[in-house]
């Protein structure tokens, strides 16, 4: 052994404690069969594939492999409203999927329940747990996380599905690791990470320790931003063209100045967006007029705009925070439908796991500094099955315009490091995929096969 091969035997890695299986679902592509397989053989396993990569028919095939193989109930747990759009989708796989609010409904199988019905539930009663949607992990409260983490410590087997979290959010990826029980998160910035100069909350992987890092992180997860990643053929999500454009609106010029100040800080982002409240709102609905939408979904961040946009906006239904889970639900649901044709909400409230593809139209009414709500609120359309041009209006106010240049900047960034992780973690996961995948050489017997002798005469 020489000095390379021993260092190697000092990278972490996860031990698979799952089992071999072949996922009889017909109606996995080539890819996701394949990472099906890996992630029931470990056992333990995240699958972080871009948005319209199939996580639904993936956490599925997996949930009724296990099911299958064992013989007890697995619980999904899901965003508001995605349960139903699940289940929906479970009855075109072949797949049935039980809804249920409190462990008195549960029944013999899959069942999926929301977020928000965790504490009615006992995970003893359970021997798979899916998370969908898994980067709930970092945008729930601290509390919660570790609620999820300590509930479902000791089952047997367990899948994290998300789309692909974003590089530089290690904390994001020290949650999965510790709720699938591979290293937990105080670990892994030990192992991997050092302190970003004097700040304490951010984290900075160690120079020499990329590579490690995503080889360990592959042992784990299934990374994948295309099926070309892993070497199959991504013809099939090459997406149509993705419009954005910027529509300003006068920004207020405050006493005594001439022109209108550009925003600085957090309070000039508040006070811009409230002076131009108005004007976004009334951009919005003319946008809408003037276009001929036929849908359109309107995406605000504050309870003033999403009650202005309702107003302004003929047949706009809104999605807010105080809502039932009812009125939520169904919502959503309609908007998936059709029988809503412009609905009004937040990101962090409807910004991930549903599927809008049936929409191609989308209205930001003002733009947040968070580029993953940004991110996820696009792709909520823009994804695998769309099928026309995505038109994406952002209706800002011109003191506004360092928050859009800030969100361009955070996408370069991301998208760079993005590169580079998939690249090194796609890298082991393809290996792994060609050591899982049995071999064969194809036999065409020629040459018709003769008896010996002494076995003709019996």
């Amino acid at each position: 052994m020489n000095y390379d091969e021993f260092l190697k035997t000092k990278i972490e890695q996860f031990k698979p404690c799952g089992f071999d299986c072949n996922p009889s679902n017909e109606n996995l592509f080539d890819f996701q069969r394949a990472i099906v397989k890996i992630a029931l053989k470990r056992g333990k396993s995240a699958l972080f594939l871009d948005t319209g990569l199939g996580k639904t028919i993936c956490q599925l095939s997996w949930a009724y492999e296990v099911y299958k193989h064992t013989g007890k109930n697995v619980l999904i747990l899901a965003p508001l409203a995605v349960s139903v759009q699940t289940k929906r989708e479970g009855e075109k796989f072949g797949i049935d999927v039980n809804i249920c609010r409190t462990q008195e409904d549960v029944k013999e199988g899959i069942n999926i329940t929301n977020y928000e019905m965790l504490e009615h539930f006992n995970a003893d009663e359970f021997i798979g747990i899916v998370l969908d949607e898994s980067s709930i992990l970092k945008s729930f409260s601290g509390k919660t996380t570790k609620a999820l983490i300590d509930k479902f410590r000791a089952t047997e087997y367990k899948l994290a599905c998300s789309a692909t979290p974003a590089p530089n959010d290690y904390e994001e990826l020290g949650n999965h690791s510790e709720f699938l029980g591979v290293m937990t998160r105080t670990e892994m910035l030990a192992t991997y990470f050092v302190h970003d100069g004097g700040n304490t909350s951010k984290w900075r992987l160690k120079g020499h320790a990329e590579e490690q890092f995503w080889h360990w992180v592959s042992s784990w997860a299934s990374v994948m931003k295309t099926p070309e990643d892993i070497g199959y053929n991504g013809d099939k999500y090459k997406l149509p063209a993705l419009n954005v454009q910027v529509v300003k609106v006068a920004g207020e010029t405050k006493r005594g100045k001439l022109i209108p100040s550009v925003v600085t800080d957090l309070q000039d982002r508040r006070e811009a967006r409230k002076e131009s409240l108005s004007k976004r709102v009334s951009k919005c609905a003319e946008l809408i007029k003037a276009n001929n939408m036929e849908n359109c979904l309107i995406w605000c961040d504050f309870n003033d705009e999403g009650n202005a946009l309702e107003k302004a906006i003929p047949n706009a239904v809104q999605v807010a925070g105080s809502d039932t889970n009812e009125h939520k639900e169904k919502s959503l649901l309609g908007f998936s439908t059709g029988d809503i044709k412009f609905l009004v909400s937040k990101p962090k409230i409807a910004g991930f796991g549903m599927n809008w593809q049936n929409c191609n139209n989308i209205i930001f009414c003002g733009i947040s500094d968070s580029y993953e709500k940004y991110y996820q609120a696009i792709r909520r359309c823009y994804r695998f099955g769309q099928t026309k041009e995505v038109n994406v209006y952002i209706v800002i106010s011109t003191r506004e315009l360092p928050v859009y240049n800030n969100i361009l900047e955070k996408g370069r960034l991301a998208d760079e490091m993005n590169k580079k992780m998939v690249e090194i973690a796609s890298k082991y996961l393809e290996d792994e995929i060609k050591n899982t995948t049995r071999m064969t050489d194809e036999y065409d017997a020629e040459t018709k096969m003769k008896l010996p002798e002494w076995e003709e005469m019996k």
